[in-house]
């Protein structure tokens, strides 16, 4: 692995072009735009306030920046860089703002959830649709850009909509059988819509194209219900954490439960990897300073031997969001692994053989994950702590990289190059890029890493 400089960063906000050619970052008022391979920025833009949210169109020709304490979004043009457009939803407010799929629509929440409206960058046009519910993830776009699935609260009742995003026409409007509908979500192949109802309640509604239920699921009654929802690339399973601390796969077949997994507390079976991390002894660091920081600790992963007592929390039941359940699942690009955390064992990062419906490996790290994320192209784990190491994982073993530099760059979030060969690591206040070494060559300007393994 080769590291980037580091370079400011405000928000996390950090996002790469869908066609992989850029790389936009935020630094308060600022937006800088550079080229993935050389870093040189290309464009630098000044918007109005500081940034809020940032978003690429689909054909990587605009960006969306929103402002929302100013109720503003300004967009911005690559190809035409003294073009640029300004949206002032007024005193209605903003609290959302995302493109549409054909990169040439923006879609407004205002405040309190009154409307979203629909700005063409084309016609300038305005269109409004009614009742959007305010809920953990109440917008889904199919992935061929044709529909958007709107999750809708009128007269105390939940409903969805789906409109043909070519005209903004609605084809279908029904009921959802939730008291307290809490997101939806289409599969990748755009032939079914996931509904699930709030924690209060487990259950999970599948619906197809034309509005009719092919199928509801719950697991157990009178208690917390579903916490995290993820469709398989293929759209064969549909995987849901839950906060009983078990991960329920259903089958695109008949809907049914193929398997559960569950999470506990010790592993005993010899078949499955578990993979520690621990901090390297003093003799084997000589001359580093003896001072170091804990986070600057280098790291290796020792196998452990089983039975292995992961580290758990005891969750204060007393308050709200309880750290407990499985608050983190993805499963990777091939569709061969599940990964999952449960917030109870916040060390740990739990893969998942998909294939063979078992348990493949653990990985229990010294910090709490953060987060983590799949490589898009290959069967690639990357996982961050908080800490100044980026971790990763595949079928062959495990790595823990120090990521180079003056001061502690804690690694709060990561995301991946579509290519899968670079990976960008971003903190508080800066933003660097992890390369990773391809046949194709290695990057010009880069510091070298302390490997861990």
């Amino acid at each position: 692995m080769n590291f980037s400089e580091v370079f400011k960063l405000s928000g996390q906000l950090c996002k790469f072009s869908p066609d992989g050619k850029y790389l936009a970052s935020c630094v308060q008022y600022r937006l800088v735009v550079r080229d993935v391979d050389t870093l040189q920025i290309l464009q630098l833009y000044t918007c109005l306030d500081q940034i809020q949210h940032v978003e690429w169109s689909a054909d990587s020709h605009f960006i969306l920046c929103a402002m929302y304490k100013r109720g503003l979004v300004q967009v911005w043009s690559l190809e035409q860089p003294e073009w640029h457009c300004k949206i002032d939803e007024g005193s209605a407010g903003l609290v959302a703002s995302c493109w549409s799929p054909d990169g040439r629509h923006v879609l407004n929440t205002t405040e309190f959830h009154l409307r979203i409206t629909v700005w063409s960058l084309c016609t300038k046009s305005v269109s409004y649709i009614k009742y959007p519910k305010a809920c953990q993830q109440g917008i889904s776009f199919s992935r061929d850009g044709r529909y958007l699935a709107l999750a809708e609260r009128r007269d105390c009742k939940d409903y969805v909509s789906i409109f043909v995003c070519s005209d903004w026409q609605l084809l279908r409007h029904f009921d959802a059988d939730t008291q307290d509908l809490a997101g939806i979500e289409w599969a990748p192949n755009g032939c079914v819509l996931a509904a699930w109802d709030s924690c209060l309640e487990y259950k999970i509604l599948l619906y197809s194209l034309d509005g009719r239920l092919l199928s509801a699921y719950c697991a157990y009654e009178w208690s917390l219900g579903i916490k995290s929802v993820a469709w398989s690339p293929s759209s064969q399973f549909l995987a849901v954490g839950s906060y009983d601390g078990k991960v329920r796969v259903l089958n695109h077949v008949t809907w049914k439960v193929l398997t559960e997994f569950g999470h506990p507390a010790t592993i005993s079976d010899p078949k499955i990897v578990v993979y520690k991390e621990a901090e390297k002894s003093l003799q084997r660091a000589l001359g580093r300073p003896a001072c170091l920081p804990p986070r600057a600790a280098e790291s290796k992963y020792e196998i452990a031997s089983v039975p292995v007592s992961l580290q758990t929390v005891k969750p204060a039941t007393d308050r709200a969001n309880p750290r407990v359940g499985v608050g983190a699942l993805a499963f990777s690009s091939d569709n061969y692994f599940l990964a999952t955390r449960n917030d109870n064992v916040p060390n740990a990062v739990w893969i998942w053989d998909i294939q063979k419906l078992r348990l493949f490996a653990v990985l229990e790290q010294l910090s709490p994950v953060r987060a983590f994320q799949w490589d898009p192209q290959q069967p690639r784990l990357a996982i961050c702590t908080g800490g100044s190491k980026v971790y990763m994982w595949s079928p062959a073993g495990c790595v823990s990289v120090q990521v180079p530099g003056e001061g502690d760059f804690q690694v709060l979030s990561l995301c991946w190059h579509l290519n899968g060969d670079s990976l960008a690591l971003l903190s508080k206040d800066h933003f660097c890029l992890c390369f990773l070494e391809t046949e194709a060559g290695v990057h010009t300007a880069f510091r070298q890493p302390d490997h861990g393994t």
